[in-house]
């Protein structure tokens, strides 16, 4: 079966990039007019290069200083990379810039060709090559093979093919080969129209496969489009996959309204984000330290963005030091875990580092402690499970689905390490409605439950004579949450012994009333008032007669010896001392033993009162279950 990959060449402007590949391929890359009227690559050029078992498409980027973003384009979905050199002009400016950004973007393999031997004597090549060696030492190309070529003559095109073909093998071997069972993604780097036909946009393929028909949605915007034709290198195809150069025909978009920034995926593999956290490093070869808040041009994928740089553990990174940091872009843009990016310098413009995502869709990271920065480098763990339950940490209470661990945390199998997680605690499902079910990791629940521990000791600072609080007042406060999630919180803290839930109250564990010392006698004084009035106890206003100092407190203060036991709450603002409730309770079982029931006026007579209290009272028993009403006979239930 034959392999698909991509390679992209790199080297300074007039090495004999677009040459060498003329030469090895049949094809001149160089389409634009301006280009053959000035014999330099603007734009990126393609070409494909069949050798046998691998098949390659041939990203031909520009060389010269100012087409660098060009470069950047071309340079997203590269399987391995040829750095050409010319031999009559050695290593330049752009050769070490673009060896640079080849090594910001993780390449892995490739070759080196030496341009235009036929040019040079051979004590001259043996110097340019020492230098090549040098430049290249501590990089992926450290070892790669050197081959001497000349598009003129031919010389060493032979010897290119078998070096392409051996580094297409080590290529061939790298999990990157993995993505194609992925979903279906293309950065596009090319956008126009073609007459009777419509829109074609054109990519290298990271991920996935495609095919006549397929609806893929065109992100950042989220546009709908559907898959009309498809090209890969000027041969109509039935699909294009990962690995491929690919030109796709599309339905129901205009080309105007798609760019170079822009990519096409499988509905649903990606979201838009302003922000990113990132492992960002800075080349050795920067000028000056990367300060907090800086502001730098961002390239990832085919797009170029404004963004401004938070460093979250130090104040500035230094030349060949890496740190977590969040960008934050001038517009959304599209990543997936682990994905490549290379910064550069806002003025003058030049290449300063790169780094990994680590959060394609963070939240911003304020003040972090050293708790959370520990999870932001678990991001980076090789341990599968412990990467994708800091990746849920911080997508915190937005939903999600296990699938989305494939994005957030470049799980292969993610609802094998989803149940995983399940299993040992550091995830749970929460049942919102019948058809809705939440999924947090446990962390997110635990920084809730402080919420509500901090809301609820507020509460109690606000109102210092109540013992217990209104549930519906606490959850005003986290109209965010759902009802479920919420109960679901409360219920963590119970559990743990951190809160005390009542029956129509809530309170934190161990807190009571903040008494005065005034309000502490009054406490009493009321208690024993109720304790010796009988059934024909006192009203609040009566009470606040008594307390002519401090009537304010009153209220509070009966509720509060409600709440402990000491009264009973009879009705609204009637009150009775739990062990007049309790003698009165046992005089009416006496009475109504023999089962015949008595009417209202009956247990009037009985407990030796009126009406105004008899029948709050009776209708307090039938609310507790102590009496039963049949027509007007009360009886024991």
């Amino acid at each position: 079966m034959t392999i698909d990959l991509i390679l992209g060449t790199a080297g300074h402007i007039d090495h004999g990039k677009t040459s060498l590949i003329r030469a090895l391929t049949g094809v001149d890359t160089d389409r634009l007019p301006e280009e053959k009227r000035r014999g330099i690559t603007i734009e990126l050029g393609f070409a494909p290069f069949d050798l046998g078992e691998y098949r390659l498409g041939i990203v031909d980027v520009p060389g010269h200083e100012r087409f660098v973003r060009n470069m950047l384009a071309g340079a997203t979905g590269m399987d391995l990379a040829m750095l050409v050199v010319a031999a009559d002009d050695s290593v330049k400016p752009q050769t070490r810039e673009h060896l640079e950004i080849l090594r910001l973007l993780n390449l892995e393999t490739g070759v080196i060709a030496i341009t235009k031997i036929d040019l040079v004597e051979p004590e001259w090549m043996e110097l340019v090559e020492e230098e090549v060696r040098t430049v290249t030492a501590g990089t992926f190309l450290a070892d790669a093979p050197l081959v001497r070529t000349s598009a003129t003559t031919g010389l060493g095109l032979d010897a290119l093919r078998d070096a392409l073909t051996t580094a297409a093998a080590r290529a061939a071997r790298s999990q990157r080969m993995a993505m194609i069972r992925a979903p279906f993604r293309m950065a596009i780097d090319r956008s126009f129209t073609i007459a009777g036909h419509g829109t074609v946009v054109t990519g290298s393929v990271s991920s996935g496969q495609v095919g006549l028909g397929d609806a893929v949605v065109i992100e950042p915007g989220a546009v709908a489009v559907r898959v009309r034709g498809l090209q890969n290198h000027d041969r109509v195809v039935e699909q294009v996959h990962r690995g491929q150069r690919a030109a796709i025909n599309l339905a129901s978009v205009h080309h105007e309204a798609i760019g170079r920034g822009h990519e096409l995926a499988t509905p649903g593999h990606l979201v838009p984000s302003r922000m990113l956290t990132v492992m960002l490093s800075l080349l050795r070869s920067a000028s000056r330290p990367l300060k907090h808040r800086a502001r730098v041009r961002v390239h990832v994928g085919t797009a170029e963005l404004l963004a401004t740089v938070a460093l979250l553990d130090r104040p500035s990174l230094t030349p060949g030091d890496a740190a977590p940091a969040q960008l934050y872009l001038n517009q959304p843009a599209v990543t997936t875990w682990s994905q490549p990016l290379v910064v550069r310098s806002e003025s003058p413009v030049e290449t300063i580092g790169g780094g990994r995502v680590l959060d394609p869709d963070a939240q911003r990271l304020r003040r972090p402690d050293e708790a959370v920065l520990r999870l932001v480098h678990d991001l980076q763990s090789p341990d599968a499970a412990q990467r994708a339950s800091a990746a849920l940490y911080f997508a915190g209470l937005r939903p999600w689905q296990p699938q989305d661990l494939a994005r957030l945390a470049g799980i292969d199998r993610p609802d094998e390490v989803y149940r995983q997680l399940l299993d040992a605690g550091q995830v749970r499902e929460i049942t919102i409605s019948p058809t809705r079910v939440g999924r947090f990791q446990h962390l997110v629940l635990e920084q809730q439950a402080v919420r509500v521990e901090a809301a609820l000791h507020t509460l109690h600072e606000r109102h210092p004579l109540r013992s217990k609080l209104d549930p519906q007042q606490l959850a005003a406060g986290f109209s965010y949450l759902d009802q479920a999630v919420l109960a679901a919180v409360l219920d963590d803290l119970r559990a743990a012994g951190r809160l005390q839930v009542f029956g129509d109250g809530v309170a934190l564990a161990g807190h009571g009333p903040k008494l005065s010392h005034f309000e502490r006698k009054l406490l009493d004084e009321l208690i024993e008032i109720f304790r010796t009035a009988g059934i024909q106890s006192p009203s609040v206003a009566e009470c606040r007669q008594h307390a002519a100092k401090n009537p304010q407190s009153v209220p509070p203060l009966l509720a509060l010896a409600a709440a402990n036991g000491d009264l009973v709450e009879i009705a609204p603002g009637y009150y009775l001392h739990r062990d007049v409730d309790r003698q009165l309770q046992d005089l009416l079982r006496t009475e109504l033993a023999d089962g015949r029931g008595a009417t209202l006026s009956d247990i009037r007579e009985m407990l030796a009162t009126t009406r105004k209290y008899a029948v709050p009272y009776c209708e307090y028993l039938d609310r507790i279950g102590f009496t039963r009403r049949n027509g007007d006979l009360r009886q024991l239930a």
